[in-house]
């Protein structure tokens, strides 16, 4: 009875041990430098604008810290950051660059994406509520897209979607 007990504690130690090590490289997988485009909306029903941006990713084995720059219409510029911590199950942290303030990120990776919940400072098209995927698309690409209720015709619509690749 007793080893049978040890051999249950000790199987779910180390695969909470191999989830932790998956997020591990994973997110090393996300570190360096990044340059692209996309396009943004500043509301669900505005038009959309091109976009040209640049990302220092910097990771370690339990975090993601992107920091960049996006510029539409070559007089706006806007900085962005994103600080994600997790604990090999689920993701916390904080992005900055919206207008409303920083705004609360929480959710979990699925496959190469990251899935986010992000909760605005303040109300944006309607309420405080949307979504950032940041996903890894092959070795060298990644993508993170917004995705937010049109208050209009309750449809999710992406706000912004930039595609980056791996500056060398």
């Amino acid at each position: 009875m007793r080893s049978t007990v040890s051999l249950i504690l000790a199987a779910c130690l180390l695969s909470a041990t191999g989830a932790h090590a998956d997020e591990a490289g994973f997110l090393r997988s996300l570190q360096g430098k990044f340059a692209g485009k996309g396009t943004v909306r500043i509301r669900t029903n505005s038009p959309i604008m091109n976009i040209t941006c640049s990302f220092t990713s910097d990771a370690t084995a339990d975090s993601l810290s992107l920091d960049g720059t996006c510029r539409a219409l070559l007089i706006m510029t806007r900085e962005i950051r994103a600080d994600l911590k997790t604990d090999g199950k689920t993701y916390t942290g904080t992005y900055i660059g919206s207008r409303s303030g920083p705004a609360g990120l929480s959710g979990a990776r699925e496959g190469n994406a990251i899935n986010l919940d992000i909760h605005w400072a303040k109300i944006i098209n309607g309420d405080r509520d949307a979504e950032l995927t940041v996903e890894k698309v092959d070795g060298d690409d990644m993508r993170m897209t917004v995705t937010d209720m049109d208050p209009a015709t309750g449809k999710m619509v992406v706000t912004s979607q930039i595609d980056l690749k791996r500056a060398k």
